[in-house]
Parts: C-alpha cells; structure tokens; sequence
C-alpha cells in the first residue's frame, strides 16, 4: 500500500501557519527525511529559508533538499513504505520570493510534472484571488496586492496582481501570460477533474478562491485526480495546506497556549521584521503592555570591518544581556528589537550580507537568553527560521497549533541542552492587526490553574 505525504518546502518557517502536530525540520539529510516520512502526521515542512538568500543560493539549497528527498524516498520504499509525495513549495502570500527558481528546480529534480499551481491565498490573513488578480484586505477592503508596501520589496518587487501577467514578468517571457491556465471560481466551485486530467507539460495555471471551502473543494479534486496518476506541483501560501491536509482541530486551543509556560515564568519576544505592520505592533506592544523594550541599534554593525567589528558586536552583546538579565531577575519580559531606520545599501548583494550580519547578531543574543526563560515569540519568517535553525540549534521541532490565526506555537525538545520544552512562537512580519503582538503576549502572560497547566502540557 502506498501511502500519501505532503511535503512542504518552505521558503521561511511561516508556512505552518494554519495547520498544528507536524515536523519542522531545520535540516535535510537523508535519515532526518526519513524520519519524517515516517513520522504519523500527513505533513511534513523543510524550512530552507531561502526567502532571505540570492537566486543562485536559493536554487543550490533547493535541488539539494530535493535530490536528499528524493533519495530518502527511495529508501523508504525500499524498507517496505513506499509513499506518494505531495510537492508544495511555499512561499509568500503578498508574491515574494524566489519564483520560479524553486519550482524549477523541484522540477528538474523531482519531476516531471503535469503542472504547477500557483496558489498564494492565505485567507486567514485576508489575501485571496479573484478573476486570476490576488488582493488583500486592507481595513476591511480589498487592494490588489500590486498596490501595497510588498510590491515594493526591494528583492522581490512585481509590477502586477494579475497572476498571468506575474508569471509573464517573473519568467521574463518564457512563459507568457496567454499560455497561463486559469481556473477562475466558476471552475473551482464546479467539477474540474476531466480539465485537470487533460493537464501536460508543467503547465502553469493560477487558481481563484475567496473562501476556505473553495480551496477545500478544489483540493480534494486536484487529490483524486492524483490518485489517478496526474503529477501536480504547487506553488502556494498556507491555506492550501490546510485544504491539502484537512487536520482535525487542534488540541490545545489558542487562549490556552500558556499551559506551555511553565510557571508562569518570564519570556522573551525578538523583533527582526521591518515591515511597516510589524513596525506598528511593536510600538502598540511598548505603549499597551508592561514588557521592557531593548533596542539593538543596527547602524552599529554596519560601520566597522574585521577585529573592530567583532569588539564592538561583543561589547553590544554584553551590553544588551547586562539588561536583558536584568528585566528577567527582576520577573519582567522583554522585548529585543532592531532599530527600526531601514539601512540602504548600493547593491543588493550588500543588504543581503547586512541583512546575514544582523541576523548572527540576533542569535548571539538568543543563544545567551536566560536558562529559566518562560516562552520566546520570534517576529518575521527569516528572523524566526534563524531562532530555530541556528539559536535554537534545533534539528527538528513540532507544531503544537496557531496562538493566534497564521501565528504558530513550537515546542523545543524535552531533552534540549538549554531550553528543555521551551514554547517558540512564530509570528510573520505581516500578519496580524496593530494589536495582535500584545495580544499573543498577553495569552501567554496569563496565568492559569497549576492543575489545568499539568493537564494540558502532558503529552
């Protein structure tokens, strides 16, 4: 009997958003893919993290993960487990990242495909496609995504929110937009399996759906037409996860998350993100709560080289701790944030070496957080992944649920050097409204029954 997994490449640690009780995993040898092919959840996430590397790093990292899998694959067949494997490269609602560089790639390695969906809705953070243009809702309105902040980005700026004419631009012409399938809601809604049969070639198509049960439904279609033997690849935000997956909800219920916290000790929240949403939460988080702000002023790293360099990233890590320790003896939380100046750079490979300079920074200080530490909320993708892979030095961690919608809960192993069973909380930069940081802080600061604490944590 061959068994279906969903198996998530993942752009940054975000993408877990809308599911619980699956692996992260923050490596890809062979034997860590095994295992979690092995593992009981239908799903499974590498995090490769290439959101924040160039094109070319970010195909290097992917065909690896893919040839490891591919391999991991064959030899979980061979031990009498054969599994069929749901492709899904995950990346950004808002359309950043590396398209089409990693299909491509996922392609090449793990093909051939029948097709590739680009799905980017993430209803539950307001982004959603209709008429083949993919909108968010921005104080309760739809705006095409071409005219918000995201467009912008620096790395991964698009001039357009009709998806055809996105794949035209992002593939500088090699596919054009007329040759882009479109399944508009009409289709979604209706019986589409004979068009999907028909589909050949990695054939692009782009998807409309405004609801959660759209993609449910279109899911199940794409499912069984797979089971037929169709080929499908995806390209797609976390709402089609969940369509995909369709877990049962989860066990611990999001105003019940400090069950984790054990003894209601104080935490930690780390600020990477710059996006103007973040921006907002973090100053809303300041002015409403009674958490300690520690500023890490950036510009600092960015005006020495070499030995003076190094002094002075060590004299500010002594510096931020020295407060840090402080506020924690005291029983205060903290919050440790990077000035908010965006930095400019001549060259875009100068921001991304920036951007790895801050980021080493930043684990620097979370390796050295307190030992009795209570939780940990890591706002931004990158900023989070790099807590996982690298502060954390966590091979593998799994998804408990969502504190708040899109925002996921991990868990650090029990037998972890530092942080044994430490909660980590994943907060993407652009998620959520201005007061949604304090409102996970504050789920988390909240103080329950010892006994209701020991019952929800066992297990």
């Amino acid at each position: 009997m061959t068994d279906t997994k969903i198996i998530a490449i993942d752009d940054d640690p975000t993408g877990s958003q809308t599911v619980h009780s699956c692996l992260l995993l923050t490596r890809w040898d062979q034997e860590t893919l095994v295992d979690a092919l092995n593992d009981q959840s239908p799903l499974f996430f590498i995090l490769s993290n290439t959101r924040g590397m160039d094109a070319a790093r970010a195909a290097a990292v992917t065909r690896e993960i893919c040839i490891n899998l591919k391999q991991a694959l064959e030899k979980a067949a061979s031990r009498g487990r054969p599994i069929n494997p749901i492709i899904v490269s995950r990346s950004d609602s808002t359309l950043r990242g590396h398209y089409p560089v990693e299909p491509d790639v996922i392609a090449e390695e793990l093909g051939p495909f029948d097709a590739h969906f680009l799905i980017p809705a993430f209803f539950e953070a307001g982004r959603f496609t209709r008429d083949s243009v993919h909108y968010l809702l921005v104080d309760g309105e739809p705006v095409a995504v071409d005219r918000t902040e995201f467009a912008k980005d620096s790395v991964f700026g698009f001039s357009t929110a009709y998806l055809p004419d996105y794949v035209e631009e992002k593939t500088a012409g090699r596919i054009r937009a007329e040759q882009v399938q479109r399944f508009l809601l009409s289709d979604v809604r209706g019986d589409c399996r004979q068009r999907l049969r028909k589909l050949s070639g990695n054939a692009c198509c782009v998807v409309d759906c405004e609801t959660q049960q759209d993609l449910n439904g279109f899911a199940d279609q794409l499912r069984a037409t797979a089971e037929e033997g169709k080929r499908f690849l995806f390209r797609s935000a976390a709402s089609l996860l969940t369509a995909l997956a369709r877990l049962p909800e989860q066990p611990v219920a999001p105003e019940d998350m400090s069950a984790y916290v054990w003894d209601q000790r104080p935490g930690a929240i780390l600020v990477g993100s710059h996006v103007a949403r973040t921006t907002a939460q973090l100053d809303y988080l300041i002015a409403h709560t009674d958490v300690v702000p520690i500023e890490v002023p950036v510009e600092q790293l960015n005006k020495d080289k070499g030995p003076a360099l190094e002094m002075a990233m060590d004299h500010l890590v002594d510096e931020i701790m020295t407060q840090i320790y402080t506020a924690h003896a005291h029983g205060d939380n903290v919050v440790i944030f990077t000035s908010r100046q965006e930095l400019q750079f001549p060259s875009l490979s100068e921001r991304l070496l920036f951007g790895e300079r801050v980021s080493a920074f930043l684990m620097r200080l979370v390796r050295k957080l307190p030992e009795s530490i209570g939780f940990l909320i890591s706002k931004g993708g990158i900023t989070s992944n790099d807590v996982l892979s690298t502060g954390l030095e966590l091979k593998q961690s799994r998804v408990l649920g969502q504190i708040l919608t899109g925002c996921s809960v991990v868990r650090c192993p029990a037998d972890h050097s530092r942080y044994p069973d430490l909660p980590v909380v994943i907060f993407p930069g652009n998620v959520g409204d201005e007061k949604a940081l304090a409102h996970a802080y504050n789920i988390l600061t909240t103080q329950q029954p010892q006994s209701r604490t020991q019952q929800k944590v066992i297990g």
